[in-house]
């Protein structure tokens, strides 16, 4: 009787909640597409560089005391073993790279960043690897030869924080932190020296004078 009484309660309920779960996974997939929008601020963060002996969580506090956000807001926490994005768009134009180092399609095209940080002085080149495991990162960034910083993201928040859907997915902002677009994948040369040029032309006459 009480299986009469409840079922279709039930089965109304369960219905809800395939309906709910269908609807978040629109929007995150539809959000994860895109990335940050274009001229928003680069969300804040502060992590350890992959090759220092610093441990801890990514801090993403706006503000002092925000539990596990952060308790210093993270563009206060600086250091010889930070990587901080505030830090990157104070000094000029950024690159920013996110890699997942078990996708076996998403080191390779990071060495085209190498070319940029060459090319183009002056640009903030850097990348953050989501999860993962830390000594295979140090080991990639060691056997690839990258010399721009690579960070951390031990509990994976900046993959949210940023909208990463796509390995690797690169992040461009002007001086300032302000972003100008997003690529998904693999970048050619062509397009990426395009985007930089594009970047520090945009900085330069925002007032930028570094390069």
């Amino acid at each position: 009787m009480r299986g009469r009484r409840y079922g279709p309660a039930l089965a109304l309920l369960a219905f809800a909640a395939i309906v709910l779960v269908s609807v978040n996974t629109l929007r995150t997939e539809s959000r994860g597409a895109r990335g940050l929008a274009a001229g928003t601020r680069l969300a804040p963060f502060a992590v350890p560089l992959a090759l220092s002996g610093l441990d801890g969580d990514a801090n993403v506090a706006t503000g002092a005391g925000q539990g596990q956000a952060g308790r210093r807001p993270a563009c206060a926490v600086r250091g010889r073993d930070v990587l901080n994005v505030c830090q990157l768009a104070e000094r000029g134009p950024v690159v920013l790279a996110f890699l997942a180092t078990r996708g076996g399609d998403c080191v390779a095209p990071l060495d085209a960043l190498e070319g940029v940080r060459r090319r183009f002085g002056g640009v903030q080149v850097a990348a953050v690897a989501i999860r993962g495991d830390r000594a295979g990162l140090r080991r990639i960034v060691r056997a690839r030869g990258w010399r721009f910083p690579v960070g951390y993201d031990r509990d994976g928040v900046l993959a949210n924080r940023y909208a990463v859907a796509v390995c690797p997915q690169i992040t461009y902002a002007r001086w300032g932190g302000r972003v100008a677009g997003t690529t998904f994948g693999a970048v050619g040369r062509a397009e990426l020296d395009r985007r930089v040029a594009a970047l520090v032309r945009a900085s330069r006459a925002a007032g930028w004078r570094g390069g």
